[in-house]
């Protein structure tokens, strides 16, 4: 058995740790979701566009974050992202829960959006380093490791509002947790410099040449329809838990607990499936799993089909958006650039899919409103092909992660 290099694995540690700790802050935000609603009186359109905020500060966020990944190293970067991803998520807490302030709660989102989104750029771009290095595919692992920090996030937002903890006593203290927990965690990262040797080496491409890229393009729109799969789920699952199943906040929050849950275990299972059946199989098979999900969440109408259904929107939603990454960043070269693009591609479910559920929830509700995710996957399907795996030297069988053990 080969031994790893002492540096490599701490690296591997390092990225693990912090797409934990990105899952944690997200869902202390989400889980705190119909609270807030309730707390600010908002309607379910009016909650959208506040969730908009956070989609927009991503979406800001995500064309620069490749470039400054470059030019500080993915360490730098991710412990800056993680300091203005801690305020975001205090003021967010502040202005929903203390100062009843929808503005104030837009701006403490939009701040987590832009620090979530160049924390997610920074990190993936170390993660597909580090699978490189490692020769084997372990980036749905680390996606596995953001699902167990959203399991974590979720568990303790859903005791906090049955002890009907405030929402600002939560979020303060998680926002000051993820930082405190960020900063050491980075030390173990790649030393500054190894995601961009491989671009200076070929000169220096542009960022903005990979929006060319008709299979860079591809592989977002595909990453775009399972973020939205993931992103529904994120932002409205306990909303129409309560709206649409008349049951109290902390059991909507415990749904959403349920489903990435089922993420985790997706993602960790992921691995084998891939490495056995290729990229392509599985992603197909993935959205029809998350489209039945769905409906049965929707049309079960009893609690244990629901609950059966949210396992499987969970299994089914777990591997797009990690296969996307990993297949933007097939050639190592352009890694940082692809990786930018595909993840810019992939936040715009994030930014129109919260009004879109508000607006389309206001005529439906909220609940018959999710069956907007299985009507866009059936088309989505179409782009999996730009998924199959690109290999600058042409040694991995085809179907196979370029650098995968097998």
């Amino acid at each position: 058995m080969r031994t790893l290099d002492v540096s490599l694995v701490r690296a591997r540690n390092g990225v693990a740790v912090v797409f934990a700790l990105n899952g944690f802050a997200f869902a202390s935000w989400v889980s705190r979701i119909p609270e807030s609603r309730a707390t600010l009186g908002l309607s379910p359109a009016s909650l959208g566009t506040l969730l908009l905020a956070l989609s927009v500060g991503s979406l800001v966020a995500l064309p620069t974050a490749g470039g400054w990944v470059h030019r500080l190293g993915a360490a730098r970067v991710v412990a800056a992202a993680s300091v203005v991803d801690g305020v975001g998520l205090a003021v967010a807490g502040l202005g929903a829960g203390v100062l009843v302030d929808p503005w104030v709660t837009a701006v403490g989102l939009l701040l987590l959006g832009y620090g979530s989104g160049t924390w997610d750029v920074a990190m993936n771009v170390e993660g597909a380093e580090v699978e490189e290095r490692l020769a084997r595919t372990i980036m749905p692992r680390f996606h596995a490791a953001f699902s167990l920090g959203t399991v974590a996030g979720a568990a303790v937002g859903a005791a906090a509002a049955a002890l009907e903890v405030p929402v600002a006593w939560h979020l303060g203290p998680a926002a000051v947790l993820v930082v405190a927990a960020t900063l050491p965690a980075v030390r173990g990262f790649l030393p500054a410099g190894a995601e961009r040797a491989p671009v200076e080496e070929t000169g220096r491409r542009s960022a903005w040449r990979a929006w060319t890229e008709p299979r860079t393009v591809a592989i977002g729109v595909m990453v775009l329809a399972m973020a939205l799969t993931e992103g529904v789920a994120n932002d409205w699952l306990a909303v129409a838990l309560v709206d649409g199943y008349d049951v109290p906040a902390w059991i909507g929050a415990s749904g959403f607990a349920l489903f990435v849950a089922a993420m985790t275990t997706g993602r960790v299972a992921g691995t084998v499936l891939l490495d056995r059946y290729g990229r392509l199989p599985v992603l197909w098979a993935s959205m029809a799993v998350a489209g039945v999900g769905v409906v049965l969440v929707v049309l079960g109408q009893v609690p244990a089909l629901a609950a059966f259904g949210i396992v499987l929107w969970g299994l089914g939603a777990s591997l797009g958006f990690p296969v996307g990454m990993s297949a933007a960043a097939d050639d190592p070269a352009h890694a940082a650039a692809r990786v930018s693009v595909v993840s810019t591609i992939g936040y715009m479910a994030f930014l129109a899919g919260p009004p879109a559920l508000g607006f389309l929830a206001n005529e439906v509700g909220v609940l018959n409103a999710l069956l907007l995710v299985p009507l866009l996957l059936v088309p989505s399907a179409l782009a999996v092909p730009s998924a199959r795996p690109e290999r600058p030297s042409a040694q991995a069988p085809p179907g196979q992660h370029p650098t995968s053990a097998g």
